[in-house]
């Protein structure tokens, strides 16, 4: 949605408010602003988009044990943290950005930073060799249900980019919310596996495989 910059005369006294609840919420003054007169006249905003979304996965991650919601989201960014089986538990940060313009089926309408603030060499190791084999294994996998897969991976640190499934033009919030949840928990638990895999000094590829080929069955909508 296109923005301008428009003059409004307003109380101090209702300034000074707004700023508390902005702060309070890890927003800007203009984007709270925006948010309650477009809730005032009901017109969806960017915003609003992405708090569904990210309240979505909040809801879906719950009741796992596993993930702990790190903070407020802010506006286009939501973390979450899972403790990986390894030695002395190092915390794994699941960092969701979500585009401000995006899910028109055209550049992809956010991403996901996997990262650890590890400063074991052998641990970053470990999980530069366990992104590698997993974006190799999704993109022989989906070769033939996805378009273009975009990874970037560096210093023990990994993104990849979310795109709508092909010949779906949107998906609702709550789906998007739902699907990107989806990939998360299915990420989470083929990494335990590969670590489990190492703690035994086993190859970790079948193990691998066998979550990810059942996350693609079960999956509604592969992002």
């Amino acid at each position: 949605m296109k923005r301008s910059v428009y003059s409004l005369v307003l109380m101090d006294d209702v300034v000074r408010k707004i700023d508390q609840a902005a702060y309070s919420m890890n927003t800007s003054r203009s984007n709270l602003i925006n948010r309650i007169l477009a809730e005032y006249v009901s017109c969806p905003t960017p915003e609003q988009r992405t708090k569904d979304i990210f309240e979505q996965i909040a809801q879906a991650v719950s009741g796992e044990r596993t993930f702990q919601i790190q903070g407020p989201p802010s506006d286009g960014m939501m973390s979450i943290r899972s403790a990986l089986r390894f030695r002395y538990n190092p915390t794994i940060r699941y960092a969701v950005e979500l585009y401000r313009e995006g899910g028109d089926g055209g550049d992809g309408f956010g991403e996901l930073r996997v990262s650890s603030r590890t400063q074991s060499r052998q641990l970053l190791e470990y999980l530069e060799d366990f992104f590698t084999r997993f974006a190799r294994m999704e993109l022989m996998e989906r070769r033939l249900s996805a378009g273009v897969l975009e990874y970037h991976m560096e210093g023990g640190r990994f993104t990849r980019k979310f795109t709508l499934p092909q010949n779906v033009l949107q998906l609702t919030n709550q789906q998007l919310g739902s699907a990107i949840a989806w990939y998360i928990q299915m990420f989470d638990q083929v990494m335990e596996s590969y670590f489990d895999s190492v703690s035994l000094d086993q190859r970790p590829e079948e193990g691998m495989k066998k979550i990810y080929l059942a996350y693609l069955k079960q999956t509604e909508w592969l992002i």
